[in-house]
C-alpha cells in the first residue's frame, strides 16, 4: 500500500471563534486539538500529513507544527486560494467566501499520490477511527477493491452538546454503504442523550444511536480526477454567486448517484467534540485532560528526543 496521509483541512479563519483555533492551546503542554488527531495518525500508521491553509497564516502554522514534527512524520503545507481555479474559470473579484471542503482537498492533489484521511483540523475524532480507515485502505488494497471510499460515522449520542443546539448530517445507509445524508439543524440532546429537532411546526426525535458525519474520509488518489470535474461543473452553473460552496457530500452523493463510488461507512464508538466559540475551550481542556487522566494519551505529546 502506497503511503497513507492524513489530510488535515485548517484553512478557516476562525472567526467565531476569535482567532486561529488551528494554534490554540488545549493540552498541558501548548498542543493544540490539530497535534492529538496528527498522534492518533501517526499511531494507527499514517506516514505523512498535509496541512491545507491560507496563505496568510502559513508562516505562523509552519513555524508551530514543524519544530514539533517534522522529524515524526512527513509534512506538507498547501495554501487554500480563491484564485485556484481551473483553466478557463475566472474568479469573481467580489468573492470573499472559500470554495468549500471539496475544494480544500482538491488543492492537494499535487502532494498525495497515496490513500489519504480528510478531517477537520478543530475536531476531535478519537483513536479507533483512525485506526479504522487504515484498516479500510489496506482491505482495499490487498483486495484490489476500486470503487469504494470511506466515511466514519459517528453515533448521535458521542456528538451531542450540553450547551446548546447543533446541527448534524444525519446518515441513511443501505447494508454497509452510505445511501444519503440528510443535514439535521439545531438539534437539542435529550435526558437519555437522544436529540430532538423541530420543523415546520413538529417535533421530531432521533435516536440516541443515529448514524452522523463529522467530515471525517477516506480516499484514494483518483478522488482527484473525479473530483475536479464536478467542479468544473459547479463553476459553471453556480461560480458567480458569491456564496456558493462546493462540499465533500455533495461530491460523493453525485458519485453515488452516478454509481462510479460507493462510501463505505465505518461506525465508531469514539467520542467527537469541536470548537467553535472561545466559550468551547474550556469544555474541550476538560476532555482533554479527562483522556490523559485515563491514559489515551500521555502527559506530553512531543517530548524533546535525547
Amino acid at each position: 500500500m502506497s503511503k497513507p496521509t492524513l489530510l488535515l483541512l485548517a484553512a478557516g479563519m476562525g472567526s467565531r471563534y476569535g482567532g486561529l483555533k488551528q494554534m490554540d492551546a488545549f493540552g498541558p503542554n501548548g498542543e493544540s486539538i490539530i497535534d492529538y488527531s496528527i498522534y492518533d495518525a501517526i499511531k494507527a500508521g499514517f506516514k505523512k500529513v498535509v496541512f491545507i491553509v491560507r496563505e496568510s497564516f502559513l508562516e505562523d502554522i509552519q513555524s508551530l507544527y514543524i519544530p514539533r514534527l517534522a522529524d515524526r512524520v512527513e509534512l506538507e503545507f498547501v495554501c487554500q486560494e480563491l484564485s485556484d481555479l481551473p483553466d478557463g474559470f475566472e474568479l469573481n473579484p467580489e468573492r470573499e467566501k472559500p470554495w468549500g471542503t471539496a475544494h480544500a482537498v482538491l488543492v492537494a492533489r499535487n502532494v498525495i499520490d497515496g490513500p489519504f484521511a480528510v478531517i477537520n483540523g478543530d475536531d476531535y475524532y478519537g483513536p479507533e477511527s483512525f485506526v479504522s480507515l487504515i484498516e479500510f485502505f489496506k482491505t482495499c488494497t490487498e483486495r484490489g477493491i476500486t470503487d469504494e471510499y470511506s466515511m466514519v460515522a459517528y453515533y448521535l449520542k458521542n456528538t451531542l452538546s450540553d450547551h446548546g443546539q447543533v446541527n448534524r448530517g444525519i446518515c441513511h445507509k443501505e447494508g454497509e454503504f452510505l445511501d444519503k445524508i440528510v443535514e439535521t439543524l439545531k438539534i437539542s440532546k435529550q435526558s437519555d442523550a437522544s436529540g430532538s429537532f423541530e420543523l415546520d411546526g413538529q417535533t421530531y426525535s432521533l435516536p440516541a444511536d443515529s448514524l452522523v458525519s463529522m467530515n471525517m474520509f477516506g480516499f484514494f488518489p483518483d478522488f482527484f480526477n473525479l473530483t475536479d470535474a464536478y467542479f468544473q461543473t459547479f463553476l459553471a452553473e453556480s461560480g458567480n454567486e458569491l456564496k456558493s460552496e462546493f462540499f465533500i457530500p455533495f461530491v460523493l452523493d453525485q458519485m453515488m448517484q452516478e454509481k462510479v463510488k460507493k462510501v463505505r461507512v465505518l461506525e465508531s464508538g469514539s467520542t467527537w467534540f469541536g470548537v467553535t466559540y472561545k466559550e468551547d475551550k474550556p469544555i474541550v481542556m476538560e476532555k482533554i485532560q479527562a483522556l490523559i487522566d485515563n491514559g489515551t494519551y500521555p502527559n506530553n505529546l512531543w517530548p524533546a528526543h535525547g
